[in-house]
């Protein structure tokens, strides 16, 4: 158990994720974390009635209506007075050493407002955490191309796919799956945009701390195990919108105001990848029955 846990504050948001909730619950307790606050999107599963009986100092805040992942996170956060946020996906397990590698990462630099660790899926496999914020030619390239020629080279460049991933480094964004956050940078800039109800909060958190001053930082020597698609599976084509949604409201906000002239042909890109996803996934599902 580390000392660096008492400064750390962790919240884990949750939607019908079933067992995997008491697991990563479970996990941060072995990193010597006390502060667990645990926000419920309003799930229906039992979740949190198994996680009672596990852990009863767990604090629990129950929202009456699914509000997103960064409304739901930016609750946790104002719940607690730690000087650094652990925010966490309940389908995540956190490997040992974990709480102390990222509070390090955090404490060796002042300027670093937000440090992401090593995502591991569940096979053991490195999952690419940390990624570029997209240019409009390489965003388009991966978005059309990924799902037929996934190593094509536009997806290569956003996913960073081509330098070492046992580096430690400072990068443009890290994953809403699990980060540690100085909660002064949090503060800062007014937690997570709620206007995304799902995908690219973190995106977007990460562009508006470096705007403020900040820096953001993937640490691979700790890691973190992500089931992945627990709870957005069980409403994919709600998913894929949110998604979309999503993209357009990032890029809007990212972009320079020529590029914004692009608005109408942008908004038919996505909406034709939107709705090619919806078909696809449609198709699979006929496929499954």
């Amino acid at each position: 158990m580390s000392d660096a846990a008492h400064d750390v504050a962790a919240v884990v948001v949750n939607y019908n994720a079933g067992h995997y909730l008491t697991d990563c619950v479970r996990s941060l307790r072995g990193e010597g974390v006390e502060t667990i606050v645990v926000v419920d999107n309003a799930s229906v599963d039992g979740s949190l009635d198994t996680l009672a009986e596990a852990d009863s100092a767990v604090q629990l805040v129950r929202l009456p209506r699914n509000v997103g992942y960064g409304g739901a996170a930016n609750r946790g956060v104002a719940t607690t007075t730690a000087p650094y946020a652990l925010v966490l996906n309940a389908d995540t397990v956190a490997e040992p050493g974990l709480v102390k590698g990222l509070v390090a990462a955090l404490e060796r630099d002042a300027q670093l407002g937000i440090v992401g660790p090593r995502l591991d899926n569940e096979d053991g496999t490195l999952y690419p955490s940390v990624r570029e914020f997209p240019k409009l030619g390489d965003a388009i390239g991966h978005a059309f191309l990924v799902d037929l020629v996934p190593n094509n080279r536009f997806t290569r460049r956003y996913r960073m796919l081509d330098w070492d991933h046992r580096e430690a480094r400072r990068v443009d964004w890290v994953s809403g799956a699990g980060f540690l956050v100085r909660r002064t940078a949090f503060d800062a800039v007014g937690g997570f945009d709620e206007a995304y109800f799902m995908y690219l909060e973190d995106v977007d958190l990460c562009w508006r701390l470096g705007r403020a001053g900040w820096y953001a930082a993937y640490e691979p020597t700790v890691g973190l195990m992500h089931v992945q698609g627990v709870s957005t599976a069980r409403t994919p084509y709600r998913m894929v919108v949110a998604h979309h949604r999503s993209m357009l409201r990032f890029w809007w906000r990212s972009t320079t105001p020529s590029h914004r002239l692009l608005a109408p042909v942008v908004g038919l890109g996505v909406a034709v990848r939107a709705a090619s996803e919806v078909a696809r996934r449609a198709i699979e599902g006929r496929r499954v029955r």
